[in-house]
């Protein structure tokens, strides 16, 4: 007898509007990136960037399910305003535009690679940062120790892109 159940982590305690937007902002960020990464895992010539890519797309998935769940049970709505004048406070909303996945949709061969190495840093960067306002003025527990994991496995991605990028 198989079973599908996932224990899922509760973020219950007290929580800020800056927990709260981290979230959402995340959730978004993580959309754009599961849409690159998914890009990478056709595109993609070597066999560790389709890897790297595969192994985001698996991690970033489960993440978004965690951070709905969270959102969900404080009564706030997964998605986020993207008016950037809403996020002023919270470091702005950092994105990666419609012209550069557009762009990343268009390249070929180790162009892609390319382009998809240098975009996914810069992405993941963006993610490191939105982490370090979270840690600092952030309330919930999980969610700044998601934060933490956040910032810790983004930036050993960079190190692995930077070494794929140089190689």
């Amino acid at each position: 007898m198989t079973t599908n159940a996932k224990a899922v982590v509760q973020a219950e305690g007290k929580f800020n509007d800056t927990d709260v937007m981290y979230l959402q902002m995340m959730v978004a960020h993580h959309e754009q990136g599961l849409e690159m990464v998914r890009l990478a895992e056709k595109s993609a010539q070597r066999d560790e960037v389709k890897t790297l890519a595969q192994a985001v797309d698996a991690t970033q998935s489960d993440e978004v399910e965690l951070m709905k769940s969270w959102l969900t049970g404080w009564k706030k709505p997964a998605t986020v305003d993207h008016a950037p004048s809403a996020h002023a406070d919270h470091g702005g909303l950092p994105a990666t535009g419609a012209e550069e996945i557009a762009a990343l949709k268009k390249a070929k061969g180790a162009a892609f690679e390319t382009a998809f190495l240098n975009l996914f840093v810069a992405h993941q960067h963006n993610a490191v940062e939105m982490a370090r306002l979270e840690k600092t003025d952030g309330v919930n527990a999980e969610t700044k120790a998601f934060a933490d994991r956040v910032r810790e496995s983004r930036t050993d991605q960079i190190k692995q892109m930077l070494t794929l990028l140089n190689s």
